[in-house]
């Protein structure tokens, strides 16, 4: 995997994790609520533990493929931090676009996520220049 550092590709993951947390939660998790139709009441039957789990999991391969591409290139800080915002604005935010304008999503809940995944990137990629790739 190109020495990528498997600590920092954990932290990572944990660090996209948290900003996630933080994100849905106190920043937007209302608006974002709202804008799926969703109420409290109706999240409660919701599984947790596999939504958590899996989006988790999701993290960590995330992680993993951006701590293998940063290790390939021998990176610097400024670069990584290029590279990890660079591939949420040039492909996460471009493919959730696409998908909201076909299923006719609001612009509001496309700049929740959008910032959300920016943030999620650069997260990571402040992890892997503190840690290391």
């Amino acid at each position: 995997m190109a020495n990528a550092n498997l600590l920092a590709i954990f932290v990572a993951a944990a660090a996209g994790f948290l900003v996630g947390g933080i994100w849905y939660g106190p920043l937007f998790g209302k608006a974002w609520m709202a804008e799926h139709g969703f109420t409290e009441e109706s999240l409660k039957n919701a599984n947790m533990l596999k939504i958590y789990g899996l989006t988790f999991a999701f993290s960590v391969l995330s992680a993993v493929f951006l701590g293998h591409l940063l290790a390939h290139f021998g990176t610097t800080a400024r670069t990584t931090m290029m590279i990890s915002t660079g591939v949420a604005l040039g492909f996460i935010v471009p493919a959730i676009g696409t998908n909201y304008l076909f299923s006719r999503k609001s612009g509001r809940l496309f700049a929740i996520d959008a910032g959300y995944w920016i943030l999620f990137y650069a997260a990571m990629g402040t992890v892997f220049v503190l840690l290391g790739v």
